[in-house]
């Protein structure tokens, strides 16, 4: 009865939405509650004829402080067809669709069995069997195009000659008691202490008759040691076959003494049943990523940053002949940073994104870089290219989380999912306005102002400031800094995208580089003063400014050398001395390239630091942390908040001993958000 049911709903033979929205429903403002029970759709992928997409959706359990996942599968072309949910099990978490390339079954990663392994989902049958049991948890795997081989990875001893072995391979661990031994950097990595002798490493094995994988494997990395997929962020996109099935490509960088100061990722190829990984990349000492086969078996493209540990310089396309072994810089005379790319199945076009003016289109990219592009507003993402010439990809906004959209190959659009209709129906929305101004050098600079919908009177004003430096607060929807949910809270939410920023060309985001107490502070006191008089709505002198990380840095800045100017600050994660910083931080690279070197050869490394401002500080301050953040270490924040106890500033501190630069639990999240509401609410009038 159930096979029926799901064959049915797949062929769009029933008409009942999988929920029903109330026409009297009344919305009420987004709460931080609201934001952290809204749906996350990801994992995107299609089977090889075009005709079903299949995707992993979060929900979150609050009681239990988690999220959960499952699988969802959706038949294009049909009228009415709506996702129907697979292979998922109660209490348990399924994740990461790959379509089989006969297209009958769907293999994924479920801890149905108790640790992590992959799975096989027959379509035909709807029925579930467990495909790996291997040692260690699988963390991601790639199908070859043959269907006979899997590229599978996870963290893996050294020395171990299989997917998994009795000891993890640990070498900071000598005992007998609890302490950790280093010989050289890295020591710490994001939110996690380092384990020499053990890494993420990339294995093949081949899959039986029977539909399950062998326990034997190949280890694809040689003599190589280093993390593939590299942490703590890359995925599976750092992974890729040939397209004959015959070798693995991967992205590596050497975890040797000068780790913590490289960008130099490298693309690998290994063969199979010989491998010896081969160095594709190693006339470049820039970060070299993404690499992806096309589908003839003609070519290999990746992106690729031209300068050596800048982690923000541009990411150009390169494509390779396998033939000749010419490299042609695709994109060199565009001047965006491409984000993703993914061949078409014709071989001809590459798919990609990149950053515009405070959005992220989708583009089409032909081998002669010629650039079409292919959306206009919002961040797209997820982007699965289709055999009959179409698309699949998820876009979100401000507006709202990620759904998917089927483009046709005349460009004709139709939203496949709606996963927070429900959600979203019950809240108010906001007014998302873009403007522009003459900031510091001349330049124009660009920034975005939301509000909440039908409110009149004069707003108070909240200015987040975003991190990276080199980032942005574009048009996407996020789940941390989200300006909807602070804007439903009665405010008029501004940010600016200061010079750094990304989406506007190389040299607006390198003008940060030595600078960043500099034009990035102009452009948001001259950002403030032209938002009043392109919408008078908006009280800026009734404002407060929030930031984190390089915005939080921000705050400890604007304490200092704008002291007057807000009611209040909220720093998140800031960075209190640049001094300390130099030497507390774990990638060293993105704090030297951006002031000019290691501390001791730095020719003005006092010239931006906040704690040669202390003595100004009187704007009131919560002050924000994580005890897992290793990227800016949470003694910064304790230095902070003592510098503004000490002068008898009215400040708060909040620290969470369970997260890392970002907070992720949804009761912390929560938490989180109504400290920040409360606070900013103490010091601002509403009309």
């Amino acid at each position: 009865m159930k096979k029926a049911i799901l064959l049915a709903a797949l062929m769009g033979t029933t008409a009942a939405l999988i929920c029903t929205l109330s026409t009297s429903a009344i919305a009420r403002p987004m709460t931080e509650t609201d934001l952290v029970m809204m749906k996350r759709l990801s994992a995107a992928t299609a089977s090889p004829d075009g005709s079903f997409v299949a995707y992993q959706l979060r929900e979150t359990d609050l009681e239990a402080n988690k999220g959960r996942t499952d699988l969802y599968l959706i038949r294009l072309g049909a009228a009415n067809a709506q996702p129907v949910m697979f292979a998922s099990k109660p209490d348990k978490n399924e994740r990461d669709p790959t379509f089989a390339p006969d297209g009958k079954s769907i293999f994924y990663i479920s801890n149905e069995s108790g640790s992590e392994q992959i799975w096989r989902y027959d379509i035909a049958s709807a029925i579930t069997t467990q495909a790996s049991n291997f040692k260690a948890d699988v963390s991601g795997f790639k199908i070859s195009p043959d269907g006979q081989k899997f590229a599978v990875w996870g963290d893996i001893a050294r020395d171990c000659m299989e997917f998994g072995c009795d000891k993890d391979g640990d070498t900071s661990k000598p005992g007998p008691g609890t302490g950790r031994e280093y010989d050289q950097l890295l020591v710490r990595h994001w939110d996690q202490w380092e384990t020499p002798g053990n890494y993420s490493r990339v294995f093949t094995v081949v899959l039986g008759a029977d539909g399950k994988l062998g326990t034997l494997g190949e280890a694809m990395d040689g003599n190589l040691v280093g993390d593939t997929p590299t942490k703590p962020f890359g995925g599976g996109e750092e992974i890729s076959w040939n397209a004959d099935s015959s070798a693995v490509l991967f992205t590596l960088r050497n975890a040797d003494a000068n780790e913590a100061k490289s960008t130099n990722l490298d693309i690998y190829r290994s063969a199979l049943q010989a491998a010896n990984p081969v160095n594709l990349t190693s006339d470049n000492a820039g970060t070299d990523t993404n690499p992806v086969a096309s589908p003839d078996g003609k070519w290999l493209a990746w992106t690729s940053m031209a300068r050596a540990t800048y982690e923000a310089d541009r990411l150009v396309v390169k494509l390779m002949d396998l033939k000749t072994g010419r490299v042609t810089a695709l994109t060199e005379k565009w001047d965006r940073s491409v984000g993703s790319l993914a061949w078409s199945p014709d071989s001809k076009n590459l798919f990609v994104t990149a950053q515009d003016v405070l959005e992220t289109p989708l583009f089409r990219l032909d081998l002669k870089g010629k650039i079409t592009r292919l959306t206009e507003r919002g961040n797209i993402s997820e982007v699965v290219p289709l055999k009959n010439g179409g698309v699949v990809y998820a876009i979100n906004s401000i507006s709202g989380p990620s759904d998917l959209v089927h483009m046709d190959a005349k460009g004709k659009t139709r939203r496949l999912t709606n996963v927070n209709a429900e959600a979203l129906a019950s809240v108010d929305p906001v007014n998302h306005q873009k403007f522009d101004f003459v900031g510091a050098n001349g330049d124009q600079v660009y920034g975005q102002i939301v509000k909440p919908q039908g409110v009149s009177g004069k707003l108070p004003v909240l200015l987040l400031v975003h991190g990276g430096p080199q980032g942005t607060f574009n048009n996407s929807w996020s789940y941390r800094w989200n300006p909807a949910v602070m804007a439903s809270q009665g405010y008029a939410v501004v940010s600016i995208d200061f010079h750094g920023s990304t989406g506007y060309g190389q040299k607006f985001t390198d003008s940060i580089n030595k600078n960043w107490g500099g034009w990035p502070l102009e452009d948001l006191q001259k950002g403030m003063v032209a938002v009043g008089k392109i919408d008078t709505q908006l009280d800026t002198a009734n404002a407060c400014a929030l930031g984190g990380s390089y915005g939080g840095y921000m705050m400890n800045w604007i304490s200092g050398n704008w002291p007057d100017r807000f009611k209040c600050l909220v720093n998140h994660a800031g960075i209190f001395d640049l001094r300390a910083m130099a030497y507390e931080t774990e990638e060293l690279w993105f704090d030297q390239w951006d002031h000019g070197g290691s501390w001791t050869t730095r020719t003005e490394g006092e010239k931006w630091n906040p704690v040669n401002h202390v003595d100004k500080w009187k704007t009131p301050t919560l002050v924000i942390h994580g005890e897992k953040d290793y990227r800016i270490p949470y003694s910064q924040s304790l230095a902070a908040f003592t510098a503004l106890q000490q002068q008898g500033v009215e400040s708060k501190l909040l620290v969470f001993p369970d997260e890392n630069h970002w907070v992720l639990k949804p009761k912390n999240s929560i938490q989180w958000h109504r400290t920040v509401f409360d606070w900013v609410g103490k010091y601002l009038k509403r009309q």
